[in-house]
């Protein structure tokens, strides 16, 4: 009934377009990592185009009589052990699905992003530098996985520090136009297509409860509703949730079961944040 993508719609794409990068992907990822962590006096790439050799610049100032304590190393990889863990969910996972991405957009919710963009204005996604996702599904039913046996969806970015932290100071002008929106789309019964109304309330209702930053966004919305005769088809569905959490230069997106509850997704996005410090920028 709903005209937006559904919780399962977000797990089918999980489940059948799970994509790891490209060895091209791969190596460039790794030319620039080495760029930030040596200091460069000479590089030497070699005629395929797939190497690169760094020689790090010597030493020319005498060591510090009193040398401080070294800053701990920049991270750059987002590794699985900073996604949510099985034993972190109430009830048991059977299966963990997972995938990376690089410059992916940080897109909070399909719906909300087709409310902005429809009233002229940019669906303001921030983008990540890098990402990893994961499904965690429960037993599956009859020994065959479906959408159905999702209990979590978790997306993890990077993103440039400045960049995350915009994020969640620009979230409510983000959500402003989302307040109260008026969603037209063709609904098909058995007998006839119908054009329907939903109207959608988007709200920023929790704040500040994780990590650097946390916020519950909430979408309220109708039944469907024929505009021509006022016919209501079935009940209002129970609302979208989505929890976002930041810890240092980490922003994570959860998603729970249809059904779950903001005191849920609250109490998975704490421990979210306590696992993303394995990644975080500066370091927890």
């Amino acid at each position: 009934m709903r005209d937006e993508p559904t919780f399962v719609e977000h797990v089918r794409r999980d489940l059948l377009d799970v994509r790891w990068p490209s060895p091209e992907e791969i190596r460039a990822r790794a030319r620039r990592r080495s760029q930030r962590r040596i200091v460069v006096s000479t590089v030497v790439l070699a005629l395929a185009g797939v190497s690169a050799v760094a020689v790090a610049a010597p030493r020319t100032s005498p060591p510090s009589v009193h040398p401080a304590a070294s800053a701990s190393p920049t991270r750059h990889e987002i590794t699985t052990d900073a996604l949510l863990q099985p034993t972190d969910l109430p009830e048991p996972v059977y299966v963990q699905l997972s995938q990376a991405g690089l410059g992916e957009p940080v897109r909070l919710d399909d719906t909300l992003g087709r409310c902005r963009t429809s009233q002229g204005q940019s669906d303001g996604w921030q983008m990540s530098i890098l990402s990893r996702s994961q499904t965690l599904m429960r037993k599956a039913t009859q020994g065959v996985l479906v959408p159905g046996d999702a209990l979590a969806m978790q997306d993890l970015f990077r993103l440039e520090p400045q960049t995350a932290r915009q994020l969640f100071t620009s979230l409510d002008d983000l959500v402003a136009p989302c307040a109260e929106w008026r969603s037209v789309s063709q609904l098909e019964t058995v007998d006839s297509t119908h054009t329907v109304e939903v109207i959608h309330r988007w709200a920023v209702v929790q704040r500040g409860f994780a990590g650097d930053d946390a916020a519950i966004l909430r979408d309220t919305f109708t039944a469907a509703r024929d505009v021509q005769t006022g016919q209501t088809f079935g009940n209002a569905p129970p609302p979208t949730l989505l929890a976002i959490v930041r810890v240092g230069d980490t922003v994570s997106l959860l998603r729970i079961a249809d059904g779950g509850t903001e005191a849920k997704l609250r109490q998975l996005a704490v421990a979210a944040a306590a696992r993303m410090c394995a990644a975080a920028n500066p370091a927890c």
